[in-house]
């Protein structure tokens, strides 16, 4: 799976990014799968409902499937791992995506750009963190890592692939 990790700090604006993204690479042909990464639980499910009473009851995984939609739920088998390994879970969802943006996961070995806000007045994640490939961002910063302007997300979205070639 060719995966890249939006990551930033909390309202820096990683989902504006990656809808803006998801729009750019659509209309190049591509075909676009997302995953949300998130370190607060979230009930998924609707509790009370079957498939979340067939969950509690002790399936080990939950399908669903609905006339536009389709899902399936299952518990994290290992809750402190935190490896990358756990995306593989999605490959054969994702198979036929050329690229897979995910947002968040900034302990993540694959590829991660930075979105940063100097309005937010936290420190760049890049700062402490050289393995982040680029930062997005409209503000003037000095980092070692390259600085893509946010305002071009054409140009952002030709870097994403290159650097995605070159991963392969």
């Amino acid at each position: 799976m060719k995966r890249i990790h939006i990551i930033g700090r909390k309202n820096s604006g990683k989902t504006t990014l990656i809808v803006d993204l998801i729009h750019e690479l659509t209309g190049r042909g591509r075909r676009v799968g997302t995953i949300k990464h998130t370190h607060h639980h979230h009930e998924l499910d609707t509790p009370g409902k079957d498939s979340f009473r067939h969950r509690e009851a002790g399936s080990s995984a939950v399908g669903i499937l609905s006339p536009k939609m389709n899902a399936v739920f299952w518990p994290q088998m290992q809750p402190n791992d935190a490896g990358s390994n756990r995306y593989q879970m999605f490959d054969y969802l994702m198979t036929d995506c050329d690229i897979v943006l995910v947002e968040g996961d900034s302990s993540a070995t694959s590829p991660r750009i930075e979105v940063y806000r100097a309005i937010l007045q936290q420190a760049p994640i890049a700062l402490t963190d050289q393995s982040i490939l680029a930062v997005v961002t409209d503000d003037l910063l000095d980092l070692r890592v390259p600085i893509w302007p946010r305002s071009g997300v054409e140009a952002i979205a030709d870097k994403i692939e290159l650097a995605l070639k070159s991963e392969v």
